[in-house]
Formats: structure tokens, sequence, C-alpha cells
């Protein structure tokens, strides 16, 4: 098996379940390291978002039990607990989930733009650690090349409809004017950047950038003529938010039940729409319990996402089409690999019968021997060694009336067709 994909997504475990199995930015490169230490993994990249977390490798046959027990210790979970949640696809089906995911085919909302990004950088990172070989780079090489095909020649990322887009459309329903709204937004990242455009279409006036970061907080307030604070002044400006939508790479809860507890009192309980979009998540679940507080996961959204999707649905069915041809492409060249030993082989033996025979004119001409006639016994030497084994093995296959070699020969050194073959 030279190719595995194993992971696991929104389609198939809880945000719970993928909140503890996803990896930071930070741990990746330790990540990879231990997993080709701990499998016998020859290659690897891991791809940790939101919504899913994929590992995909190159080994020998029979790795898998072992990627997933690597998992199940790296993240300290039951194993039994992963199987009811993991897929798995070898070779064929791992190249072309590779492609869909990429696309968005896979996404929660249908063709969404942000996961080319997140593959991009997971490769960078497995590039950069040394996880990655011939194998994964061209695989990935080829995966920014379909997608890019897809985004170019199909409607799929034609309609406004991403998680971002939800999150701004769920809190319309919610609130009948955002105009009128104070939005708090906590990380600056690409998914809160995308859902500050969303708000500033809709007539958002007031938007406040909290980030750990405050100079990259400061460059996302800027654009949308927000604000900028650290993360430290939430406590004091939280009563102020009618609307928060959250989406960091914290690995613990920012917005606690007792914080938002303390600005319900400030706001005399007037509601607060929350959305949290962060795996792990940046919002306790207990803050659910409080009255007047809406607040929702990244998993809620599903019910949500609407706008598009009908035309994104018919772009997706060209997209399959173009995946499938770029698959049978891809799994030429990984068949064309098996042919690299046999071709390197026949050079060595070619090669060494050439140099056995060169030194046996050298050995000619330093002993005096007439430089014509050397070079003349050389070429015919040579090709009698060339032609000596296939000429026999020709021969047999005549005798036992099995024309698949002679045909074979005929293509492999260009002979043109065989006499009275009418095919």
């Amino acid at each position: 098996m030279y190719l595995l994909t194993l992971g696991l997504s929104h389609k198939t475990a809880p945000v719970a379940l993928r909140e503890k199995t996803a990896f930071s930015a930070d741990t990746l490169p330790d990540a990879l390291r231990s997993l080709r230490e701990s499998c016998g993994v020859e290659e690897a990249a891991i791809l940790s978002t939101c919504n899913r977390t994929e590992i995909y490798c190159r080994g020998q046959e029979g790795y898998s039990e072992a990627v997933i027990d690597w998992v199940g210790h790296y993240h300290k979970l039951s194993t039994s607990d992963l199987h009811q949640c993991l897929y798995q696809h070898p070779d064929r089906a791992a190249v072309q989930h590779a492609f869909r995911v990429a696309c968005g085919l896979d996404s929660m909302v249908l063709g969404e733009p942000q996961i080319l990004g997140q593959m991009k950088r997971a490769f960078s990172c497995a590039n950069q650690a040394g996880a990655t070989g011939k194998i994964l780079n061209r695989l990935f090489q080829h995966t920014f090349s379909v997608a890019k095909q897809i985004r170019t020649d199909t409607a799929i990322g034609a309609s406004a409809v991403s998680v971002a887009y939800a999150a701004v459309n769920l809190s319309r329903r919610i609130f009948a004017h955002l105009s009128n709204q104070t939005v708090l937004l906590i990380g600056a990242g690409e998914t809160i950047e995308l859902v500050a455009r969303h708000l500033l279409e809709q007539g958002v006036h007031h938007m406040i950038v909290s980030n750990r970061t405050v100079e990259r907080a400061q460059r996302l307030a800027e654009c949308i003529n927000g604000e900028a604070i650290s993360l430290q002044e939430l406590p004091q400006r939280l009563h102020e938010a009618d609307i928060i939508i959250s989406s960091t790479a914290a690995p613990l809860p920012i917005l606690g039940k007792g914080m938002i507890e303390s600005a319900l009192k400030v706001r005399k309980h007037r509601p607060v729409f929350m959305v949290d979009l962060a795996v792990p998540r940046d919002i306790e679940e207990q803050v659910r319990e409080l009255d007047n507080i809406y607040l929702y996961t990244i998993d809620d959204l599903q019910d949500v996402i609407e706008t598009g999707i009908q035309s994104r649905q018919q772009a997706a069915v060209e997209a399959e089409k173009i995946i499938d041809l770029q698959v049978v492409q891809f799994m030429r060249w990984m068949h064309s690999l098996d042919a690299v030993p046999t071709i390197r082989q026949l050079r060595q033996q070619l090669e060494m019968t050439s140099q056995t025979e060169l030194n046996k004119a050298l050995k000619k001409l330093a002993q005096g021997a007439d430089p014509v006639q050397v070079v003349n016994h050389l070429s015919h030497s040579l090709t009698n060694k060339f032609a000596h084994q296939p000429s026999n093995a020709l021969r047999r296959a005549d005798l036992e009336g099995d024309p698949t070699l002679l045909k074979a020969t005929h293509k492999l050194f260009d002979l043109g067709d065989l006499p009275g073959d009418t095919e």
C-alpha cells in the first residue's frame, strides 16, 4: 500500500471528539516526527481544522492500525471510541478524497474555499518538517492543481456560502436589523475576517475585534472601521456585545460561564447571540444554560447553510467528473513508479556489460592493436551481448506459440507492426 488517508470529520464525529483530536500548529512538527517514528510511516502530513482531522501518509502494508493506536495514545483517547468515527481511504480512494476535500466537496458548506488554504498550510508544515517525500509532494501539488481547475471551470465557488456566512445568516434570524447591533469578534484569522466582511455587507457599524496579538486585531479592525482590544480586556467589554462570534486556536475556552453571567448583569439581561466557530471550543458548554444566551457551535450551523446550495450541487457534479479524470492520471503516475526498479536494474546490467567490453577494447589498444579493428569489434560485441538474452527469449516464445513477447518487443523498440499483423 502506497497511500492511506485516515481521519474523522463533521460527518463522522461530534465537535466534542473533534476538539479532542485536533492538532495545534505549534505541535504539528513534533506530532509528525512522533507519527513517523512510532508507526514506521515513510511520509506523513496532518490536516487539522474545525471540521476535520486527517492524516495523509505513505508506508508499507498493514500500518493503519499502528496509526490509529498512535492517534489514541497521542490524544489520550480510547481506540475503540476512535474506531467508531474514523474513516480509512487506501491508495486510489485516498487520492480521490484529497481532491474532494481540497475542492470543498466534503466540507460542511459545499464548495467553501477555506479548506484549500488549510491544506496548503498543512502540506507546507509537513514539508518543512521533512515529513513528506516524492509521493506526498506529488499528491499535494496535484491536489492544489485540481482545486484550481475546478474553481476556474465550475461554479462551485460562485455563491457566497461559508461557515462564516452561515454564522452571519443565523444572527439575522435573531436580530431583524444587524446595523443596530454591536458585534464582538474574538480572533483575527481567516474565518473571523470572512465573518467581518459578511457583517459589513449586512450594514453592521460597530465591531470590536479581540485577539491574543493586539497588533493583528488592529490590522483587521482598521479594515472594517472597528476597534481592537486584547483578550485581557474582554471581561470589561463583554457587556457591550449583542453578538459574539469567536474563532481562535486557543487550547482552552476563552469565555467561561462566570464571565458571561457578569456581563449579563451589566446588560440587565438583554439577550446575547453567540457563535463558537472554534475547535477546541472557545466558549464553555455551560454558557448554554444561562437565560438570554443563544449559543451555537459550529455543528449547529449545518441547519442554516442554504444560500447557493443548489447551484453548488450542480457544480459539484461537474467537479466530480474532473476529479475522476485527475485520479486516473495520478494513479497512472503512481503505477509508473513500479517500473523504476526494473529500469534501474536493466541500466545497471547494460552498464556492466558495456564496461566489461570497453575494458577489453582498451586493453587491446594498449597492446598496440589496430584502433579501427578494436572499435569495430567493440561495436559488434556490444550488439551481440545486448541482443543475446532477448533473442533467446523471443525464440522460446515463438516455439511456444506465444505472440505476447513478440508484440511487446515491437512496441518496446519501436519496430513497427508484426509481419502479418492486421490489428
